[in-house]
Protein backbone atom coordinates (compact mmCIF):
# COMPACT_ATOMS: atom_id res chain seq x y z
CA UNK A 1 0.00 0.00 0.00
CA UNK A 2 1.31 3.42 -0.94
CA UNK A 3 1.85 6.18 1.88
CA UNK A 4 -0.82 8.16 0.03
CA UNK A 5 -3.24 4.95 0.56
CA UNK A 6 -1.72 4.22 4.18
CA UNK A 7 -2.52 7.80 4.96
CA UNK A 8 -6.05 7.98 3.44
CA UNK A 9 -6.95 4.65 5.33
CA UNK A 10 -5.55 5.98 8.86
CA UNK A 11 -7.48 9.25 8.66
CA UNK A 12 -10.79 7.04 7.93
CA UNK A 13 -10.10 5.08 10.75
CA UNK A 14 -9.69 7.76 13.21
CA UNK A 15 -12.67 9.45 11.90
CA UNK A 16 -14.88 6.26 12.20
CA UNK A 17 -13.53 6.02 15.93
CA UNK A 18 -14.51 9.45 16.67
CA UNK A 19 -18.14 9.08 14.89
CA UNK A 20 -18.66 6.21 17.51
CA UNK A 21 -16.87 7.44 20.50
CA UNK A 22 -18.65 10.71 20.58
CA UNK A 23 -22.04 10.32 18.24
CA UNK A 24 -24.13 7.34 16.82
CA UNK A 25 -21.98 6.85 14.66
CA UNK A 26 -21.70 6.93 11.05
CA UNK A 27 -20.97 4.79 8.18
CA UNK A 28 -20.37 6.87 4.80
CA UNK A 29 -18.36 10.12 5.87
CA UNK A 30 -15.02 7.61 7.01
CA UNK A 31 -14.89 6.77 3.70
CA UNK A 32 -15.61 10.05 2.84
CA UNK A 33 -12.28 11.42 4.10
CA UNK A 34 -10.46 8.52 2.94
CA UNK A 35 -11.12 9.09 -0.62
CA UNK A 36 -10.58 12.55 -0.44
CA UNK A 37 -6.95 11.81 0.52
CA UNK A 38 -6.84 9.06 -1.90
CA UNK A 39 -9.13 8.75 -4.75
CA UNK A 40 -7.97 5.11 -5.38
CA UNK A 41 -7.62 3.80 -2.03
CA UNK A 42 -10.56 1.72 -2.79
CA UNK A 43 -8.48 -1.04 -5.16
CA UNK A 44 -5.76 -1.36 -2.20
CA UNK A 45 -8.16 -1.66 0.42
CA UNK A 46 -9.55 -4.47 -2.01
CA UNK A 47 -6.95 -6.44 -3.72
CA UNK A 48 -6.35 -9.05 -1.28
CA UNK A 49 -10.37 -10.16 -0.79
CA UNK A 50 -12.47 -12.43 -3.10
CA UNK A 51 -15.16 -9.62 -3.46
CA UNK A 52 -19.32 -10.79 -3.89
CA UNK A 53 -21.16 -7.61 -5.50
CA UNK A 54 -24.95 -7.75 -4.19
CA UNK A 55 -27.04 -5.13 -6.64
CA UNK A 56 -30.57 -4.90 -7.52
CA UNK A 57 -33.55 -2.52 -6.52
CA UNK A 58 -35.28 -4.80 -3.78
CA UNK A 59 -33.83 -6.90 -1.31
CA UNK A 60 -29.88 -5.84 -1.51
CA UNK A 61 -29.75 -5.39 2.68
CA UNK A 62 -31.53 -8.06 3.10
CA UNK A 63 -29.79 -10.11 0.94
CA UNK A 64 -26.42 -8.72 1.69
CA UNK A 65 -27.20 -9.75 5.68
CA UNK A 66 -28.25 -13.49 5.00
CA UNK A 67 -25.48 -14.13 2.42
CA UNK A 68 -22.59 -12.70 5.14
CA UNK A 69 -24.39 -15.08 7.89
CA UNK A 70 -24.47 -18.13 5.34
CA UNK A 71 -20.63 -17.86 4.31
CA UNK A 72 -19.69 -16.82 8.03
CA UNK A 73 -20.55 -20.18 8.95
CA UNK A 74 -17.22 -21.51 6.89
CA UNK A 75 -15.07 -18.42 6.56
CA UNK A 76 -13.59 -16.06 9.77
CA UNK A 77 -12.37 -13.61 7.90
CA UNK A 78 -15.38 -11.78 5.86
CA UNK A 79 -16.04 -8.02 5.85
CA UNK A 80 -19.44 -6.56 4.63
CA UNK A 81 -21.08 -2.97 4.40
CA UNK A 82 -23.95 -4.63 6.90
CA UNK A 83 -25.63 -1.00 7.56
CA UNK A 84 -26.71 -0.71 3.99
CA UNK A 85 -24.13 2.16 2.88
CA UNK A 86 -24.05 1.04 -0.69
CA UNK A 87 -22.70 4.04 -2.37
CA UNK A 88 -18.55 4.00 -2.87
CA UNK A 89 -17.86 5.87 0.55
CA UNK A 90 -19.81 3.29 2.13
CA UNK A 91 -17.93 0.60 0.84
CA UNK A 92 -14.67 2.13 1.22
CA UNK A 93 -16.00 1.98 5.00
CA UNK A 94 -16.77 -1.32 5.20
CA UNK A 95 -12.43 -1.99 4.59
CA UNK A 96 -11.04 0.77 6.90
CA UNK A 97 -11.39 -1.35 10.03
CA UNK A 98 -10.75 -5.03 8.30
CA UNK A 99 -7.79 -6.98 9.54
CA UNK A 100 -4.78 -7.45 7.14
CA UNK A 101 -5.03 -10.18 5.08
CA UNK A 102 -3.69 -12.27 2.49
CA UNK A 103 -6.18 -15.29 1.85
CA UNK A 104 -9.37 -16.83 2.63
CA UNK A 105 -10.89 -13.22 3.06
CA UNK A 106 -14.17 -12.46 1.45
CA UNK A 107 -15.73 -8.87 1.10
CA UNK A 108 -19.85 -8.95 1.01
CA UNK A 109 -21.12 -5.90 -0.51
CA UNK A 110 -24.15 -4.32 -1.56
CA UNK A 111 -23.87 -1.97 -4.04
CA UNK A 112 -26.27 0.55 -5.15
CA UNK A 113 -27.22 0.13 -9.10
CA UNK A 114 -25.87 3.63 -9.76
CA UNK A 115 -22.34 3.12 -8.09
CA UNK A 116 -21.59 -0.06 -10.13
CA UNK A 117 -19.56 2.11 -12.41
CA UNK A 118 -17.31 3.61 -9.88
CA UNK A 119 -16.13 0.50 -8.29
CA UNK A 120 -16.32 -2.56 -10.22
CA UNK A 121 -12.84 -1.85 -11.95
CA UNK A 122 -11.32 -1.31 -8.20
CA UNK A 123 -13.09 -4.58 -6.45
CA UNK A 124 -12.66 -6.90 -9.21
CA UNK A 125 -15.42 -9.22 -8.27
CA UNK A 126 -15.65 -12.69 -7.77
CA UNK A 127 -19.21 -13.00 -8.13
CA UNK A 128 -22.33 -10.50 -9.10
CA UNK A 129 -25.63 -11.12 -7.41
CA UNK A 130 -28.35 -9.65 -9.53
CA UNK A 131 -31.84 -9.42 -6.97
CA UNK A 132 -34.39 -7.89 -9.08
CA UNK A 133 -35.13 -4.98 -11.16
CA UNK A 134 -38.37 -2.86 -10.46
CA UNK A 135 -39.29 0.53 -11.59
CA UNK A 136 -37.57 2.85 -8.61
CA UNK A 137 -36.61 6.14 -8.66
CA UNK A 138 -36.89 6.51 -12.32
CA UNK A 139 -36.55 10.09 -12.04
CA UNK A 140 -33.26 9.22 -11.41
CA UNK A 141 -32.18 5.81 -13.00
CA UNK A 142 -35.26 6.39 -16.25
CA UNK A 143 -36.42 3.15 -17.64
CA UNK A 144 -35.67 -0.36 -15.73
CA UNK A 145 -33.80 -1.30 -19.42
CA UNK A 146 -31.45 1.81 -18.37
CA UNK A 147 -31.20 -0.10 -14.77
CA UNK A 148 -30.16 -3.45 -16.42
CA UNK A 149 -27.37 -1.85 -18.41
CA UNK A 150 -25.67 -0.56 -15.08
CA UNK A 151 -25.53 -4.23 -14.08
CA UNK A 152 -24.54 -5.50 -17.84
CA UNK A 153 -21.91 -2.97 -17.92
CA UNK A 154 -20.19 -3.54 -14.93
CA UNK A 155 -20.61 -7.31 -15.54
CA UNK A 156 -18.78 -6.74 -18.97
CA UNK A 157 -15.80 -5.03 -16.96
CA UNK A 158 -15.03 -8.24 -15.02
CA UNK A 159 -15.69 -10.82 -17.69
CA UNK A 160 -14.39 -13.47 -15.72
CA UNK A 161 -16.80 -13.12 -12.68
CA UNK A 162 -19.73 -15.18 -11.91
CA UNK A 163 -23.45 -13.86 -12.09
CA UNK A 164 -25.94 -15.03 -9.45
CA UNK A 165 -29.15 -13.64 -11.19
CA UNK A 166 -33.03 -14.06 -10.17
CA UNK A 167 -33.99 -16.23 -13.30
CA UNK A 168 -37.94 -15.55 -12.27
CA UNK A 169 -37.07 -11.80 -14.05
CA UNK A 170 -37.23 -11.93 -17.71
CA UNK A 171 -34.67 -8.93 -18.31
CA UNK A 172 -31.77 -11.07 -16.35
CA UNK A 173 -32.41 -13.55 -19.26
CA UNK A 174 -32.52 -11.00 -22.17
CA UNK A 175 -28.72 -10.01 -22.77
CA UNK A 176 -26.10 -12.38 -24.09
CA UNK A 177 -22.69 -11.87 -21.53
CA UNK A 178 -19.34 -13.33 -21.28
CA UNK A 179 -19.69 -14.03 -17.98
CA UNK A 180 -20.75 -17.47 -16.21
CA UNK A 181 -23.97 -17.13 -14.88
CA UNK A 182 -26.59 -19.29 -12.38
CA UNK A 183 -29.80 -18.66 -12.16
CA UNK A 184 -32.60 -18.72 -9.25
CA UNK A 185 -36.18 -19.23 -9.03
CA UNK A 186 -39.53 -20.70 -7.71
CA UNK A 187 -40.25 -24.09 -8.99
CA UNK A 188 -43.29 -23.87 -7.44
CA UNK A 189 -46.99 -22.32 -7.72
CA UNK A 190 -47.55 -19.94 -4.56
CA UNK A 191 -51.36 -20.81 -4.11
CA UNK A 192 -52.08 -17.85 -1.63
CA UNK A 193 -50.83 -15.43 -3.45
CA UNK A 194 -53.56 -12.46 -5.00
CA UNK A 195 -51.21 -10.57 -7.01
CA UNK A 196 -52.92 -9.44 -10.13
CA UNK A 197 -50.61 -9.60 -12.83
CA UNK A 198 -50.70 -7.24 -15.61
CA UNK A 199 -49.70 -7.96 -19.61
CA UNK A 200 -45.93 -8.20 -19.31
CA UNK A 201 -43.56 -8.05 -22.80
CA UNK A 202 -41.16 -10.32 -24.14
CA UNK A 203 -37.68 -8.52 -23.68
CA UNK A 204 -36.95 -9.94 -26.64
CA UNK A 205 -39.97 -9.84 -29.27
CA UNK A 206 -42.46 -7.42 -27.42
CA UNK A 207 -45.28 -10.24 -27.08
CA UNK A 208 -46.89 -10.47 -24.22
CA UNK A 209 -45.24 -13.63 -21.96
CA UNK A 210 -47.07 -16.00 -20.74
CA UNK A 211 -46.63 -17.92 -17.32
CA UNK A 212 -46.73 -21.41 -16.17
CA UNK A 213 -46.62 -20.18 -12.90
CA UNK A 214 -46.27 -16.58 -11.66
CA UNK A 215 -44.97 -15.29 -8.34
CA UNK A 216 -45.69 -11.52 -8.09
CA UNK A 217 -45.24 -8.15 -10.41
CA UNK A 218 -43.36 -9.49 -13.49
CA UNK A 219 -41.73 -12.89 -11.62
CA UNK A 220 -42.40 -16.34 -12.28
CA UNK A 221 -42.09 -19.06 -14.74
CA UNK A 222 -42.47 -16.93 -18.13
CA UNK A 223 -42.25 -18.24 -22.13
CA UNK A 224 -43.05 -16.34 -25.23
CA UNK A 225 -45.42 -18.36 -27.33
CA UNK A 226 -44.04 -15.61 -30.30
CA UNK A 227 -40.17 -16.15 -30.42
CA UNK A 228 -39.87 -18.84 -27.57
CA UNK A 229 -38.24 -16.62 -25.14
CA UNK A 230 -38.18 -18.46 -21.93
CA UNK A 231 -36.87 -19.05 -18.47
CA UNK A 232 -33.81 -20.09 -18.14
CA UNK A 233 -32.85 -23.60 -16.38
CA UNK A 234 -32.50 -22.86 -12.38
CA UNK A 235 -29.36 -23.75 -10.59
CA UNK A 236 -31.09 -23.41 -7.17
CA UNK A 237 -34.68 -23.52 -6.47
CA UNK A 238 -37.47 -22.68 -4.61
CA UNK A 239 -39.93 -26.13 -4.37
CA UNK A 240 -42.34 -25.43 -1.93
CA UNK A 241 -44.14 -22.81 0.23
CA UNK A 242 -45.28 -24.24 3.72
CA UNK A 243 -46.27 -20.91 5.76
CA UNK A 244 -46.56 -17.12 5.08
CA UNK A 245 -47.28 -15.81 8.24
CA UNK A 246 -46.52 -12.26 9.46
CA UNK A 247 -43.53 -13.00 11.42
CA UNK A 248 -41.94 -15.43 9.05
CA UNK A 249 -41.97 -17.90 6.10
CA UNK A 250 -41.23 -21.81 6.11
CA UNK A 251 -40.53 -23.07 2.64
CA UNK A 252 -38.03 -25.36 0.78
CA UNK A 253 -35.07 -24.47 -1.19
CA UNK A 254 -34.04 -27.67 -3.36
CA UNK A 255 -36.57 -29.76 -1.23
CA UNK A 256 -34.81 -29.23 2.58
CA UNK A 257 -36.91 -27.20 4.73
CA UNK A 258 -35.76 -23.90 5.85
CA UNK A 259 -37.75 -20.60 8.18
CA UNK A 260 -36.67 -17.64 7.88
CA UNK A 261 -37.77 -14.72 10.85
CA UNK A 262 -38.38 -12.68 7.82
CA UNK A 263 -41.84 -12.93 6.43
CA UNK A 264 -43.06 -12.21 2.62
CA UNK A 265 -42.74 -14.30 -0.53
CA UNK A 266 -40.10 -11.09 -1.42
CA UNK A 267 -38.03 -12.44 1.24
CA UNK A 268 -38.05 -15.77 0.34
CA UNK A 269 -36.58 -14.55 -2.83
CA UNK A 270 -33.97 -12.62 -0.71
CA UNK A 271 -33.42 -16.30 1.02
CA UNK A 272 -32.99 -17.80 -1.81
CA UNK A 273 -30.21 -15.61 -3.62
CA UNK A 274 -28.45 -15.54 -0.14
CA UNK A 275 -28.66 -19.74 -0.38
CA UNK A 276 -27.39 -19.59 -3.54
CA UNK A 277 -24.16 -17.87 -2.55
CA UNK A 278 -24.08 -20.22 -0.03
CA UNK A 279 -23.87 -23.05 -2.47
CA UNK A 280 -21.93 -21.26 -5.20
CA UNK A 281 -19.07 -21.53 -2.19
CA UNK A 282 -19.71 -24.74 -0.73
CA UNK A 283 -21.57 -24.15 2.57
CA UNK A 284 -23.78 -27.30 3.51
CA UNK A 285 -27.49 -26.69 3.40
CA UNK A 286 -27.55 -27.35 7.02
CA UNK A 287 -24.96 -24.57 7.70
CA UNK A 288 -26.89 -21.92 5.69
CA UNK A 289 -30.25 -23.37 7.61
CA UNK A 290 -28.86 -22.35 10.59
CA UNK A 291 -27.74 -19.33 9.46
CA UNK A 292 -31.34 -18.30 8.20
CA UNK A 293 -32.71 -18.68 12.11
CA UNK A 294 -29.84 -17.02 13.68
CA UNK A 295 -30.53 -13.92 11.60
CA UNK A 296 -31.90 -10.51 13.62
CA UNK A 297 -34.36 -8.24 11.19
CA UNK A 298 -32.02 -5.54 9.38
CA UNK A 299 -33.34 -2.26 10.86
CA UNK A 300 -36.26 -1.09 8.52
CA UNK A 301 -36.73 -3.84 7.46
CA UNK A 302 -39.66 -5.25 9.14
CA UNK A 303 -37.69 -4.49 12.12
CA UNK A 304 -39.91 -4.87 15.22
CA UNK A 305 -39.85 -1.48 17.94
CA UNK A 306 -41.11 -2.53 21.19
CA UNK A 307 -42.18 -0.49 24.06
CA UNK A 308 -45.89 -0.06 25.42
CA UNK A 309 -46.77 -0.45 21.62
CA UNK A 310 -45.22 -3.03 19.36
CA UNK A 311 -43.99 -1.34 15.68
CA UNK A 312 -43.70 -3.23 13.22
CA UNK A 313 -41.48 -0.66 10.57
CA UNK A 314 -40.77 -1.51 6.97
CA UNK A 315 -38.80 0.84 4.55
CA UNK A 316 -40.84 1.28 0.79
CA UNK A 317 -39.50 2.91 -2.08
CA UNK A 318 -41.89 1.72 -5.64
CA UNK A 319 -44.88 0.38 -6.21
CA UNK A 320 -43.55 -3.18 -6.36
CA UNK A 321 -41.90 -2.99 -3.04
CA UNK A 322 -44.88 -1.69 -1.09
CA UNK A 323 -47.25 -4.22 -2.51
CA UNK A 324 -45.44 -6.57 -1.08
CA UNK A 325 -44.99 -5.11 2.17
CA UNK A 326 -48.85 -4.36 1.68
CA UNK A 327 -49.67 -8.68 1.54
CA UNK A 328 -47.73 -8.63 4.52
CA UNK A 329 -49.85 -6.40 6.59
CA UNK A 330 -52.88 -7.97 5.27
CA UNK A 331 -51.38 -11.40 6.97
CA UNK A 332 -51.92 -9.47 10.35
CA UNK A 333 -54.84 -11.20 12.57
CA UNK A 334 -55.17 -8.51 15.22
CA UNK A 335 -56.45 -5.04 15.24
CA UNK A 336 -53.76 -2.44 14.31
CA UNK A 337 -52.80 1.28 13.67
CA UNK A 338 -51.13 1.88 10.32
CA UNK A 339 -48.78 4.52 9.94
CA UNK A 340 -47.74 5.84 6.58
CA UNK A 341 -44.56 7.81 6.12
CA UNK A 342 -43.93 9.68 3.01
CA UNK A 343 -40.64 12.15 1.90
CA UNK A 344 -39.63 12.87 -1.06
CA UNK A 345 -36.11 13.69 -0.62
CA UNK A 346 -33.53 12.48 -3.55
CA UNK A 347 -32.80 9.29 -1.78
CA UNK A 348 -36.42 8.78 -1.62
CA UNK A 349 -37.13 9.56 -5.07
CA UNK A 350 -38.60 12.83 -5.56
CA UNK A 351 -41.23 12.24 -8.27
CA UNK A 352 -44.38 10.52 -6.48
CA UNK A 353 -45.99 9.52 -9.07
CA UNK A 354 -45.19 5.98 -8.26
CA UNK A 355 -47.57 5.90 -5.61
CA UNK A 356 -50.86 5.87 -7.48
CA UNK A 357 -49.55 2.43 -8.63
CA UNK A 358 -49.49 1.07 -5.10
CA UNK A 359 -52.44 -1.00 -4.14
CA UNK A 360 -53.21 0.77 -0.94
CA UNK A 361 -56.91 -0.06 -1.69
CA UNK A 362 -56.49 -3.86 -0.67
CA UNK A 363 -56.12 -2.66 2.89
CA UNK A 364 -59.59 -1.02 3.26
CA UNK A 365 -61.56 -4.31 4.57
CA UNK A 366 -58.94 -4.63 7.31
CA UNK A 367 -59.21 -4.19 11.10
CA UNK A 368 -57.48 -0.75 10.92
CA UNK A 369 -58.80 1.27 13.71
CA UNK A 370 -56.75 4.47 13.49
CA UNK A 371 -54.01 5.46 9.99
CA UNK A 372 -51.59 8.04 10.89
CA UNK A 373 -49.70 9.52 8.29
CA UNK A 374 -46.69 11.95 8.22
CA UNK A 375 -43.46 12.93 6.32
CA UNK A 376 -42.60 15.88 3.94
CA UNK A 377 -45.22 14.92 1.50
CA UNK A 378 -48.00 14.22 4.29
CA UNK A 379 -50.55 15.98 2.18
CA UNK A 380 -49.88 13.28 -0.77
CA UNK A 381 -49.53 10.50 1.54
CA UNK A 382 -53.36 11.37 3.16
CA UNK A 383 -54.85 12.03 -0.31
CA UNK A 384 -54.07 8.56 -1.55
CA UNK A 385 -55.12 7.02 1.26
CA UNK A 386 -58.52 8.78 0.95
CA UNK A 387 -58.11 7.96 -2.77
CA UNK A 388 -58.06 4.13 -1.96
CA UNK A 389 -60.42 4.31 0.41
CA UNK A 390 -59.81 5.28 4.13
CA UNK A 391 -62.32 7.17 5.86
CA UNK A 392 -60.06 11.12 6.16
CA UNK A 393 -62.15 11.49 9.76
CA UNK A 394 -60.01 8.50 10.49
CA UNK A 395 -56.74 9.79 9.42
CA UNK A 396 -54.70 11.74 11.83
CA UNK A 397 -52.39 13.52 9.34
CA UNK A 398 -49.98 14.55 11.59
CA UNK A 399 -46.54 15.80 9.66
CA UNK A 400 -43.43 16.22 11.60
CA UNK A 401 -41.82 13.65 13.59
CA UNK A 402 -42.82 14.64 16.76
CA UNK A 403 -46.46 14.43 15.89
CA UNK A 404 -46.15 11.19 14.41
CA UNK A 405 -44.55 10.02 17.91
CA UNK A 406 -47.16 11.53 20.26
CA UNK A 407 -50.07 10.06 17.95
CA UNK A 408 -48.47 6.85 17.69
CA UNK A 409 -48.57 6.73 21.68
CA UNK A 410 -52.18 7.78 21.81
CA UNK A 411 -53.38 5.02 19.08
CA UNK A 412 -56.09 2.96 20.18
CA UNK A 413 -53.68 -0.27 19.62
CA UNK A 414 -50.82 -1.69 20.71
CA UNK A 415 -49.70 -3.74 17.72
CA UNK A 416 -48.32 -0.93 14.99
CA UNK A 417 -47.30 -1.61 11.21
CA UNK A 418 -45.40 1.65 10.17
CA UNK A 419 -44.45 2.19 6.74
CA UNK A 420 -41.64 4.91 5.35
CA UNK A 421 -39.67 5.93 3.00
CA UNK A 422 -36.06 5.70 3.43
CA UNK A 423 -35.10 8.65 4.61
CA UNK A 424 -38.14 9.05 6.71
CA UNK A 425 -37.56 5.39 8.04
CA UNK A 426 -34.15 6.76 9.28
CA UNK A 427 -35.50 10.45 10.97
CA UNK A 428 -38.17 8.15 12.17
CA UNK A 429 -35.92 5.78 14.04
CA UNK A 430 -33.72 8.64 15.11
CA UNK A 431 -36.64 10.34 16.56
CA UNK A 432 -37.47 7.09 18.42
CA UNK A 433 -34.12 6.25 19.34
CA UNK A 434 -34.30 10.10 21.05
CA UNK A 435 -37.06 8.84 22.77
CA UNK A 436 -35.78 6.26 24.10
CA UNK A 437 -37.90 3.60 22.57
CA UNK A 438 -34.68 2.11 20.75
CA UNK A 439 -31.68 1.17 22.64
Amino acid sequence: MTLKSTIAKNSGKMTSYLLTKFTNGGSSLPGKIALSIDKNLLRNLAKNYDVIVITGTNGKTLTTTLTTNALSKKYKNIITNRSGSNMKQGIVGAFLNAPRTTKDAIAILEVDEGSLKNVVRELQPKLFVHTNIFSDQLDRYGTTDKIYDLLTDAAREVPEATIIANGDLPLFNSQDLPNPKNFFGFDTDIESSDQSKEDIKCPKCGHTLNYHHFTYANLGDYYCQSCGFKRPELDYKVTGVQELNVTHSTFKLDNDLFTLHNAGVYNIYNALAAYSVGRFFDVSPADIKDAFLANERVFGRQEVIAYDKKIILNVVKNPVGVDQVLNLVKLEKEPFTLVALLNNRPADGIDLKWLDDTQFESLTDLNIEKVITGGIAVDTMTDRLVTAGFDKNNIDAAGDLASVIEAIEHAPTTQIHMLATYTAMLEIRKALIDKGHIK
